[in-house]
C-alpha cells in the first residue's frame, strides 16, 4: 500500500478522500491548505500526493508541486482538475503524473492510486536488485578515494523501517567496505578510501546489501568519482592513515550511531608532531543524556577523537599510535594494519574503540583535514549541515523529542527550535552559562536549565544552546547574556572568574533544511564574569561588537 498526502481546501471531499483511501488500505495524511502541506512534505515524504490545483490559488499549487519534488523525487503528483491551457507548457506540467477530473467516480480513484502504488513497487524493487560496475586506471601508486552519488528511493532516516539502505562497495571482486545512505531520497555525495591502489586498470562494484538495509529503502547511483592521492600530495599523510572503522556490533540493523564525518588535525605533543583522527557519530547511545549534551556540547551527535599517530619524519611511517578506549583512557594502538590503515571497532555505547575484533559491517571514510584553533569540533558539523539533519532524524525516530516548553525525563525540543552560541572561555573555579532574552519578554532562558552540572566548567573553545519558541526568528532576539557560577564540582569555593575569551558567533537552523543560518552577534574583546554575575550585551542591527 502506499502513503498519501492528500490536499484539498474543501473539508468534506478531504473528509471523504480520507476514508476511501483508507479503507483500500493505504496511509493518509491530509492538509487543507499549501502551507500545511509544505510543513509536513519534509518529514512525511509520500509515495502520492493527491491535490487540488487551486488549493487557495493556482500560483500556491504549483509551488507544492515544485517543493513536493524537491523534498522526495519519488513522489508521484496526482492533480484533481483540468490543467488550463495557459499552463500547459509551464515546467510544473512534467513534474505531474496525472491529471484528472476532479469529479472523478470512487473507484476510477481508487484504481488510480493503486497502479501508482504498483508501480512504486516496481521501481522501488529494481532499484532493490540494483548493483554497477565503475572502471578506472591508476599509473602509479595511488590512495584512492570513491565520491559516489547515490539516493535511496523509500527510505526515511526518521522512520522506523525505512531508515536506508546500506552499498556494499567492492573493489576488484575482494574486501568489501560499506556505506550507509542516510540522505533518504535526496541525492548525496558519499566518499570511501579505497585504500592503497596499484597501477593498472580497476573495477569498484557498487550494490544494496539485501541483509542490513532497510526493507523499504532503494539504491540509485547517479555516478562515481575517483580522485587519487600520490605520496608527493600534501593529503596523502592524512589519508594513507586514515583509520578503518568497523561498526558496533550493537548498532547493525539498527541504524544508530553510524560513522558521519571523519577529520583529521595536525597537533603537536611537546614538540612532536601526530596526526589525531575523530569521528562524528549520529547520536550517542550512552553516556551523556540528551538533555545534557544540548547544553554542554550544543548537539546530539557523539564527536570522538579514536586514533593518534606519531609519524616517522624520515620515511613517513607511524613511529607511536594511541587509541582512545574504554572509559576514555588512551592506550597504546597494538591491532593490526591494512596497509597503513589502522583497523578499529567501538567497544562501548559511547563510541569508545578496540583494536581487536571485525563485524559484519565497516567503514572507510576519508578524513577532512581541519585547523580548529579558532572553533569549536561542531565547526565541522556546521560546514556539512546534513550532520544536523541526520541527527535530528534520529532523534526522532528514537522517540527523544517533546513539544517546546514541557519537561519529559532526558527528551528535548526540535533541535530547530534552539539558538547555537559557540564560544571561548578560561574558567578559573568557574563555570559558564549563556542566556537570551527575547524582545518584548522579561524573562532570561538558560543553556544550563537552571543545573548547575549543564553549565561549561572546561576550558577553550565550546558550544551551547539555549531552547526558544517555534518558529523564533533573528529579528526576535534582543539580547544574549553570560552568567558566571562558582565551579559545581567544589561547591565548598566562595568565588571564581569567567574569562569570556571571545564570541565566534551565534546562530538558528534554518527551516525546513537544517543548515546554520548567519551568525547573530560576535564578540571579539575579552570580558572578565564573576561568580554571581552576569553581562548581557543587546542585539543591534550590527552583529560585531
Amino acid at each position: 500500500m502506499a502513503r498519501l498526502l492528500v490536499v484539498d481546501d474543501d473539508p468534506a471531499q478531504l473528509k471523504m478522500r480520507q476514508a476511501l483511501l483508507e479503507t483500500a488500505g493505504h496511509e493518509i495524511q491530509t492538509a487543507e491548505t499549501v502551507s500545511d502541506a509544505l510543513r509536513l512534505l519534509p518529514a512525511s515524504q509520500p509515495d502520492i500526493l493527491l491535490m487540488d490545483l487551486r488549493v487557495p490559488e493556482l500560483r500556491d499549487g504549483l509551488e507544492l508541486i515544485r517543493a513536493a519534488e524537491e523534498h522526495h523525487k519519488a513522489t508521484r503528483i496526482v492533480v484533481l482538475s483540468g490543467w488550463p491551457e495557459d499552463l500547459e507548457h509551464r515546467p510544473e506540467k512534467k513534474l505531474v503524473a496525472r491529471v484528472v477530473c476532479k469529479t472523478v467516480r470512487s473507484e476510477a480513484l481508487l484504481r488510480l492510486i493503486s497502479e501508482l502504488a504498483l508501480l512504486l513497487c516496481l521501481l522501488l524493487f529494481s532499484a532493490h536488485l540494483r548493483a554497477e560496475t565503475f572502471a578506472f586506471s591508476v599509473a602509479k601508486p595511488a590512495e584512492v578515494v570513491a565520491e559516489m552519488e547515490m539516493s535511496s528511493p523509500g527510505s526515511d532516516w526518521a522512520k522506523p523501517g525505512r531508515e536506508a539502505a546500506l552499498a556494499d562497495i567492492v573493489l576488484d571482486g575482494g574486501g568489501m567496505q560499506n556505506v550507509m545512505l542516510y540522505a533518504g531520497a535526496q541525492r548525496h555525495t558519499y566518499a570511501a578510501f579505497l585504500g592503497t591502489v596499484q597501477p593498472g586498470a580497476h573495477q569498484l562494484r557498487i550494490e544494496r546489501n539485501s541483509k542490513y538495509s532497510a526493507r523499504e529503502s532503494g539504491l540509485e547511483i547517479g555516478g562515481v568519482r575517483f580522485r587519487q592521492v600520490v605520496p608527493d600530495d600534501p593529503e596523502w599523510t592524512t589519508l594513507a592513515h586514515a583509520p578503518i572503522l568497523y561498526a558496533r556490533a550493537d548498532t547493525i540493523g539498527q541504524f544508530t550511531d553510524i560513522p558521519l564525518i571523519a577529520y583529521c588535525e595536525r597537533l603537536t605533543d611537546d614538540g612532536r608532531p601526530y596526526l589525531q583522527y575523530t569521528v562524528i557519530f549520529s547520536n550517542e547511545d550512552g553516556g551523556t543524556s540528551t538533555r545534557a549534551l544540548m547544553a554542554r556540547w550544543g548537539r546530539t551527535t557523539d564527536i570522538e577523537y579514536i586514533y593518534r599517530a606519531w609519524l616517522d619524519t624520515r620515511g613517513g611511517g607511524v613511529e607511536r599510535a594511541t587509541i582512545q578506549a574504554k572509559d576514555h583512557k588512551e592506550v597504546e594502538f597494538r591491532g593490526r594494519r591494512e596497509g597503513s590503515h589502522p583497523v578499529l571497532i567501538p567497544s562501548t555505547r559511547n563510541n569508545m574503540v578496540s583494536d581487536r575484533g571485525v563485524s559484519p559491517v565497516r567503514y572507510q571514510l576519508p578524513p577532512v583535514l581541519v585547523d580548529l584553533a579558532r572553533h569549536s569540533r561542531e565547526e565541522i558539523m556546521d560546514e556539512r549541515p546534513f550532520a544536523y539533519r541526520v541527527m535530528s532524524q534520529e532523534l526522532a525516530r528514537e522517540q527523544k523529542l517533546r513539544p517546546f516548553g514541557t519537561v519529559d525525563g532526558e527528551k528535548i525540543s526540535d533541535p530547530r527550535n534552539y539558538l547555537y552560541i559557540e564560544a571561548k572561555v578560561t574558567n578559573r573555579d568557574s563555570a559558564l552559562a549563556a542566556l537570551v532574552r527575547l524582545r518584548g519578554e522579561t524573562v532570561w532562558r538558560s543553556s544550563s536549565l537552571g543545573r548547575a552540572d549543564y553549565a561549561i566548567s572546561r576550558d577553550g573553545w565550546f558550544r551551547t544552546t539555549v531552547e526558544l519558541p517555534p518558529g523564533t526568528t533573528a529579528q526576535q532576539i534582543g539580547e544574549i547574556g553570560y552568567e558566571c557560577i562558582v565551579k559545581p564540582a567544589q561547591p565548598e569555593l566562595h568565588a571564581g572568574v569567567c574569562r569570556l575569551e571571545a564570541v565566534s558567533k551565534i546562530f538558528l537552523l534554518m527551516m525546513p533544511d537544517y543548515r546554520p543560518g548567519p551568525s547573530l552577534w560576535s564578540l571579539s574583546e575579552p570580558r572578565d564574569i564573576p561568580s554571581g554575575q552576569m553581562i548581557g550585551w543587546p542585539l543591534m542591527n550590527t552583529n560585531k561588537h
